[in-house]
């Protein structure tokens, strides 16, 4: 432990000594380049930040753009055989008339979802309208009771 600790305080005598020993030699052109360098880096530095963004976004929009190929590289015939749907067919679509295809499935089955939702949000509004009626009801049959 006592040679670490010599170690760190020799390193750390060392750079003091090395850095004012620096700061003190410097001449003037030494001064007026380091102002220059420093001031350069901190104007150019917004610019660069947004320079590397836009690469790091092209990059990552990219790779999404591959991945997205990638999910989308399956035929149907890799399909075929592995999706089953069902053989009997709804009242609906007896009575529009005609055989549906698979994609006509898929538009019925979301109209029958909204249809059920509609309905849904309709009783929830009779609910809500017909207990909004006994509160006013209520209100008024306060003011016609007098004890």
């Amino acid at each position: 432990m006592e040679g670490l600790a010599n170690i760190a305080t020799t390193v750390g005598e060392r750079f003091s000594t090395n850095i004012q020993a620096t700061f003190t030699n410097m001449s003037p052109q030494q001064w007026i380049r380091l102002i220059i360098i420093a001031g350069a880096y901190l104007l150019l530095r917004p610019y660069i930040i947004k320079l590397g963004g836009k690469a790091q976004m092209a990059a990552h929009e990219r790779e999404g753009a591959e991945e997205e190929e990638a999910k989308a590289k399956i035929s149907p015939n890799q399909l075929r055989g592995k999706v089953n749907l069902p053989e009997d067919s709804d009242d609906e679509d007896d009575a529009e008339g005609g055989e549906s295809s698979s994609a006509d499935w898929g538009k019925k089955a979301r109209r029958r979802q909204r249809d059920m939702i509609k309905k849904l949000l309709e009783a929830e509004e009779r609910r809500l309208a017909e207990s909004k009626e006994e509160e006013e009801d209520k209100d008024i049959e306060e003011f016609l009771i007098k004890d």
